[in-house]
């Protein structure tokens, strides 16, 4: 089902809803844009985020746009690290809710 080919049909999407598209990529563009947080660190929290919703488009989209902002592989391999961890760590909270029932 995940074929990078696809990312070719945003240009499609755009068209059937130009103005979401536009609003979207505005919204994309100043979220990641440098800023209090420089670019190579929002690059990598976007990993950490599509490394935990296992989008395999964004990783490979801000795994380029991480190397261009300066990430080293040793950061992106943290950045895994971390992302697991924070997503084992959710299962294990959510597993109060499981006991101390009656």
């Amino acid at each position: 089902m995940y074929d990078m080919q696809n990312i070719k049909k945003l240009g499609t999407l755009g068209k059937l809803a130009p103005e979401a598209m536009a609003a979207f990529g505005a919204f994309d563009k100043a979220a990641l844009a440098d800023g209090a947080i420089p670019k190579k660190y929002k690059e990598l929290m976007a990993l950490a985020v599509a490394l935990t919703t296992q989008c395999p488009y964004c990783l490979e989209i801000h795994r380029k746009a991480a190397l261009a902002a300066g990430c080293t592989e040793e950061e992106m391999a943290e950045t895994t690290f971390l992302a697991a961890a924070l997503r084992a760590g959710a299962a294990v909270t959510h597993g109060t809710h499981l006991v101390g029932h009656d």
